[in-house]
């Protein structure tokens, strides 16, 4: 078991309190943005390294979610406590062509990229040999959920969880990349609890994933 370490945050001292008070207690939601993200540098650095661009991507998703605080933040329901992960870990996921089903997989972060690499192609070839859901969120309370949807260049998508469940770990989708006015463009959706993010930080979140994606393939 991975050891998951977090600080209690202040509720009183938060920068966010009037926010978190009237989304925790007044109205209850999530708030979610699909943009389109320029990927063709990552495109292609991944074939002239002959990586796999899926993995790359989820480790530069990983990266940004993990440099701020406000994407690590955590509800502990039995004590009522706002928390804040020292990091956070993608569950990704296999789908299996055969049966049409997929499994998910628990893929520790790291920031040394070739640790990360070689650890999600080893869950991902793990996960390959089952056919089981084996989704283990209690165990899992400091991992975002972190889905591919390649049969799609979507424009829109949104995830609804229960009126009034206080989940705060993001929520990220991606589809399949397109061309577009001469680049390569891919659609992303990005779903936080009202409570701890609002529209500047999920925008946030494709800003930076740009600026991470021109940093990665400069390197």
């Amino acid at each position: 078991m991975i050891q998951m370490n977090y600080k209690v945050v202040d509720k009183e001292a938060y920068y966010r309190r009037g926010v978190y008070r009237h989304f925790t207690e007044d109205c209850k939601c999530s708030t979610s943005m699909t943009a389109r993200v320029d990927v063709t540098g990552l495109v292609r650095h991944s074939k002239e390294t002959g990586t796999r661009f899926y993995v790359n991507f989820l480790y530069i998703l990983s990266k940004v979610l993990n440099s701020r605080e406000d994407y690590r933040m955590g509800y502990l329901w039995q004590t009522d406590e706002l928390i804040c992960y020292d990091v956070i870990n993608p569950t990704q996921y296999v789908f299996h062509e055969d049966t049409e089903t997929c499994t998910p997989v628990y893929t520790e972060f790291h920031e040394d990229y070739a640790r990360f690499y070689d650890d999600a192609l080893r869950d991902i070839e793990e996960a390959k040999r089952t056919r089981e859901y084996l989704l283990d969120a209690a165990n899992h309370p400091n991992w975002f959920d972190a889905s591919f949807i390649p049969w799609l260049s979507y424009d829109a998508l949104h995830i609804e969880l229960p009126d009034g469940y206080l989940y705060f770990a993001p929520i990220v989708n991606w589809g399949k990349y397109r061309e577009e006015g001469g680049k390569l463009v891919m659609p992303v959706s990005v779903r936080l609890n009202h409570a701890v993010a609002d529209g500047y930080l999920v925008a946030n979140v494709f800003r930076l994933l740009e600026q991470e994606i021109a940093s990665f393939v400069e390197r």
